[in-house]
């Protein structure tokens, strides 16, 4: 369904986005994940076409977007939507939910409005009565659903959603979460699922991808790659996820990155991970390592993580 190749994203000598390339299957949900700044949103952002891609191809349903015109864009958004972090920020404040859920059945030329918003509050866990109501009347739980109703108002195919629940209390997080995974079965909906946290990425995701620093250093599947993980990022990140278990917490290793990422505006040479990596060599400081197949996933490392490798054991 879509396929993007060698993604680059620039603020002038910000790199952003630095050579991102991966593919979504129709019906999967790919988790997108790293630590805050490494891309993810801006990744969101240009596949959309919110933002003007600097460099690469971004080929949906058989078509390159990356540059394609407005006018060209605008029956192609009617299966391409996305679902914003912050509910509020993305509602217009001005607006009825009503009016809000109806804008994109209104551009997209789709009649039978009145009656879509309805189904379409009905859909996401609220009642029709609160298509009269403005944002600021909910909470952030219902604005999030309405931000869901609203993406799905043109019954799309691909839907990106950019950290959809960190925003929201931990009750309300597995609400929304159960919501999306629903209206993923009843819909057929494919998902890009960008998220920090990695507990919530493994359950949605049929696949992971992790990024850092503006490129994919780890992409595979969900239960391979959190239980045998390859890159020596990908590892230190699990490892920080908590363990409910305390005697299990206690015994596993944490990883502790030595050293602040890089600036995106400087970015180290060769493998962009190497002045934090434990196991980085002399060829790691100079060549930059692509993405590899290696094992049963693919790897951006020199010097990949063994399953066999007492250092590569479950992080937890």
């Amino acid at each position: 369904m879509l396929t993007v190749s060698d993604l680059q994203m620039r603020f002038k000598a910000v790199r952003a986005v630095d050579g991102v390339s991966f593919s979504v299957r129709p019906g999967e949900t790919l988790g997108l994940v790293g630590e805050s700044g490494c891309g993810k949103s801006t990744t969101a952002r240009a596949i959309v076409r919110l933002l003007e891609p600097t460099g690469g191809s971004i080929l949906f349903q058989g078509r390159d977007i990356a540059h394609a015109r407005q006018r060209e864009l605008r029956p192609l958004r009617r299966d391409l939507q996305m679902i914003f972090q912050d509910p509020y920020s993305s509602l217009n404040p001005r607006q009825t939910v009503g009016q809000i859920i109806a804008n994109p059945l209104i551009v997209q030329g789709i009649s039978g409005v009145t009656a879509k918003v309805g189904e379409l509050l009905d859909m996401v866990g609220l009642i029709p009565e609160h298509a009269d109501r403005y944002p600021h009347e909910f909470s952030g739980g219902q604005a999030q659903r309405i931000g869901i109703a609203r993406a799905l108002a043109t019954r799309p195919k691909l839907v990106i959603a950019d950290e959809p629940v960190s925003a929201l209390d931990v009750s309300v997080q597995a609400q929304i979460v159960n919501l999306l995974e629903e209206l993923q079965r009843e819909l057929g909906l494919t998902y890009i699922f960008i998220a920090h946290d990695l507990s919530v990425v493994r359950r949605v995701s049929d696949r992971v991808a992790v990024m850092y620093l503006g490129r994919i250093v780890e992409i595979g599947d969900r239960h391979a790659l959190y239980d045998s993980p390859a890159h020596p990022y990908t590892r230190a990140l699990l490892s920080a996820v908590p363990v409910p278990d305390p005697k299990v917490e206690r015994k596993r290793e944490r990883i502790v990155l030595q050293g602040d990422p890089p600036s995106p505006a400087a970015p180290p040479p060769g493998c962009s991970f190497h002045p934090r990596c434990p196991q980085a060599k002399e060829i790691c400081s100079v060549e930059r390592p692509l993405l590899q197949v290696h094992r049963d996933r693919e790897v951006a490392c020199h010097f990949p993580l063994q399953p066999d490798d007492p250092s590569a054991g479950r992080p937890g």
